[in-house]
């Protein structure tokens, strides 16, 4: 099957067009190799799940990995510590079943089955810990945990819960055998999640994932990355586009942006090269054709552009935020203090440029724009055609 430009979901070199993220990997490696524990904190669809996909694979010879998603848990989910307990056992005992991991012995496959049964007494996070330290101490090779969509667990008391006992085992680690290392991956920022505690006595201002080292790895894409992207679709297609150009203007509106980079190339081949106007690869893989991509990226619905808005509903102070430097043309300082600029941060609504704080990309300040000028004038209408129809029932005595 052909190579394509992948925006649904994970992306594998053999089957999509993607950059090479062999660096990336290299970075992450010194971080498990020095054992450290840390998070993978970047707005949607940034690349986490490829990035984890690929470290599996890359590492598998070297770390027995325990990949899981917290994908699909509900809200029963941390109902309470014995139901935790079994569905993430659980989680573990699918990854050895389904041949993902070797070295594991036998027994311990048996002890995972057995404390993921429903109904079993044993499953609380004190049998977990010692259950984590016999597959770590009897498997063939140092234990990583890596855990994806862990936004679903973040806002739950009893994820804490959890989290301080993988604290607790990393603070004895030289004593007691545990996790080689532990990489949560997510939107959310740990430290920045509004947490569901029933009594406010039970707020806990230190976070049990404190003991995180700091993850400061681009996981954006480079001009010179995205070159080398291009020019391996070029060798397949043959087009004739300035790879050096083409790569030059996806990395000026998207500053690196894995999804719009991606969903600029898939709309440039799926659409442009069919289009009546360019009806080729050779003609839509040019400058023009480029500028027409952008336009219907910015006028179609996906699932980015949907995260962002939502967001913007969720956190109204993030909403005046970005309003204000785009209609007002304030200059705000940028500073990782205030809780608002953090969480902007953290969803890749912005990034820090020579300490001032400005839109993300291109891409975004010109969705945003269009968002904010098309909500003022549909009010704008309500409130005329209101004083209109107002007007039709008033009766002058």
């Amino acid at each position: 099957m052909a190579k394509y430009f992948n925006t649904e979901g994970p992306c594998y070199p053999q089957e999509h067009y993607m950059v090479n993220l062999d660096m990336r990997v290299q970075e992450i490696k010194k971080l498990i190799d020095s054992r450290k524990y840390f998070s993978i904190n970047r707005g949607r669809q940034y690349g986490k799940t490829t990035t984890l996909d690929i470290l599996q694979e890359r590492l598998k010879n070297q770390y027995t990995i325990f990949y899981i998603s917290f994908e699909g848990f509900s809200e029963e989910s941390f109902e309470n510590e014995n139901t935790f307990c079994r569905l993430f056992t659980g989680l573990l005992y699918d990854v050895i079943d389904y041949g993902e991991v070797e070295g594991i012995t036998e027994s311990v496959k048996s002890a995972l089955e057995n404390m993921s049964v429903p109904n079993t007494n044993t499953a609380d996070f004190r049998s977990l810990s010692n259950l984590i330290s016999t597959i770590c101490n009897t498997a063939a090779k140092p234990v990583v945990l890596m855990i994806d969509e862990v936004d679903q667990a973040g806002n739950q008391q009893l994820f804490l819960s959890f989290l301080g006992m993988l604290r607790n085992k990393y603070l004895k680690m030289r004593h007691r055998p545990t996790f080689q290392s532990v990489i949560l991956a997510g939107v959310y920022d740990i430290r920045n999640l509004r947490l569901k505690i029933r009594k406010e006595k039970e707020h806990q201002k230190n976070s049990p994932w404190n003991i995180a080292a700091e993850f400061d790895i681009n996981m954006g894409f480079d001009a010179r990355q995205i070159k080398i992207m291009l020019a391996e679709y070029e060798q397949d297609y043959y087009t004739g586009m300035n790879i050096d150009e083409m790569a030059d203007l996806l990395y000026s509106y998207t500053s690196g942006y894995p999804f719009l980079v991606s969903k600029l190339c898939k709309i440039l081949d799926e659409k442009i090269s069919v289009s009546p106007e360019f009806a080729s690869r050779n003609a839509a893989w040019k400058k023009e054709g480029f500028l027409e991509a952008v336009k219907i990226l910015l006028f179609e619905k996906n699932s980015l552009f949907e995260s962002l808005v939502n967001k913007l509903e969720d956190y109204s102070e993030l909403r005046k935020m970005l309003h204000s430097i785009l209609f007002t043309g304030d200059r705000i300082p940028y500073n990782s203090g205030n809780r608002v600029i953090d969480i902007a941060t953290m969803f890749g609504f912005i990034k820090n440029d020579g300490g001032t704080m400005v839109i993300s990309n291109r891409i975004f300040e010109t969705y945003l724009y269009d968002l904010f000028l098309s909500e003022h004038e549909m009010n704008n209408r309500i409130f005329r055609d209101g004083i209109s129809d107002k007007n039709q029932f008033i009766q002058i005595c």
